[in-house]
């Protein structure tokens, strides 16, 4: 069978070509005669690996020199504890809950602290970003959280929330390395890497080096301390060895693409194609107010659920896959993320206006 154009929010479309690279080194990494799979993660082979995927990643995102590059196991969702057990050191955090995974953080934030919930969108189911220029931010607030990208709910913080001088920590699961950051202006970035960059199993934590203490909370695991793996290089136990290796590949193909201003470009390239599509029908409309909209996940709607099954029952025998919306909003989405490629989204419009003269 040949290749689907595949629009899942994660586990996600890698680039082809750097699937093809993985396959060609299966059975014989670089001469070691063995796949990344079988290798020791103490080995010389391995260590490689892991510098040249941090090195790359440091230099897409001009990461500053005091900030630690960590590979973690546990996906995103540990973070959501992981974050307050190393950084409560007053028991206060806010959050700012503009969809599902933020809630989810702002949920587990509660178990260690007084967790403030400053802002939301759920009064109109998370389908705009909150005004966050003059924020309730709590005087003696340990950070600000946020969740920059939807997945689910296709919205986008165009402009970071003013924290008052607060450490902003940030889960940029769904729009990592989609375009240029200023990791300055954070405290902890950090992202699981199925959505964008690699396959599923690890997430990437970006921390700036003040933020790592023996400080953290009484009872907090020995594996879930940030100061544990940052003293290890991210080697304290086995990690996701095959998924760092993936990654690196992802971050080389990166920088040969030209890097994250030229991600950026495409991206809105890509996503303008689907927006002004979505603008123009009469059968199909986005679920985002435009000012808000996510560049990596566009969710859509008929109106009419049948209809929408029908669509997607459609798009899936026509090669165009996984575009089912999250069962909170119903409907269709299409993640278009680094690795889609601008044809996967030309068909899926010209499959629309296929299916909305059909249907009209």
């Amino acid at each position: 069978m040949s290749r689907v154009y595949n629009f899942s929010a994660g586990p996600a479309v890698l680039p082809e070509e750097v699937l093809k690279e993985v396959a060609d080194e299966m059975m014989d990494y670089n001469g070691t005669g063995m796949s990344v799979m079988e290798m020791s993660h103490r080995s010389a082979a391995f260590q490689e690996i892991i510098d040249t995927a941090e090195k790359d990643l440091r230099e897409l995102m001009n990461i500053p020199d005091n900030y630690k590059v960590l590979f973690l196991q546990g996906g995103a969702s540990q973070q959501f504890a992981m974050i307050p057990m190393n950084l409560m050191k007053n028991k206060v955090a806010d959050y700012i809950v503009t969809g599902q995974w933020a809630k989810k953080a702002y949920q587990e934030a509660q178990k260690y602290g007084k967790a403030n919930k400053i802002a939301s969108s759920e009064d109109k189911t998370f389908s705009y970003i909150p005004d966050c220029s003059d924020l309730p931010i709590s005087p003696d607030a340990d950070y600000v959280y946020i969740c920059e990208n939807n997945t689910i709910y296709g919205t986008k913080f165009k402009k970071l929330p003013n924290t008052k001088g607060k450490t902003l920590v940030a889960d940029v699961s769904s729009c990592f390395l989609s375009e240029p950051v200023d990791v300055s202006k954070y405290g902890i970035i950090y992202g699981g890497v199925q959505k964008n960059i690699g396959p599923a199993g690890m997430v990437i934590v970006i921390i700036r080096e003040d933020l790592i203490t023996e400080d953290v909370l009484p009872g907090t695991p020995t594996m879930l301390t940030y100061k544990t793996h940052a003293d290890a290089g991210s080697l304290y136990n086995t990690p996701n060895a095959y998924c760092i290796y993936v990654c690196g590949k992802v971050f080389k193909w990166l920088k040969k693409m030209g890097g994250l201003e030229v991600m950026k470009q495409r991206n809105e390239e890509k996503a303008k194609i689907l927006y002004d599509y979505l603008d123009s029908s009469k059968l199909f409309k986005g679920t985002v107010v435009p000012e808000d909209r996510s560049l990596m996940n566009v969710p859509f709607v008929t109106g009419d659920k049948e209809m929408d099954a029908k669509f997607v029952k459609e798009a899936t025998e026509a090669g165009l896959v996984n575009l089912k919306g999250h069962r909170t909003v119903g409907g269709m989405r299409a993640s278009i993320y680094n690795a889609m490629p601008k044809a996967g989204v030309e068909a899926l419009v010209a499959f629309m206006k296929k299916f909305e003269e059909e249907n009209a």
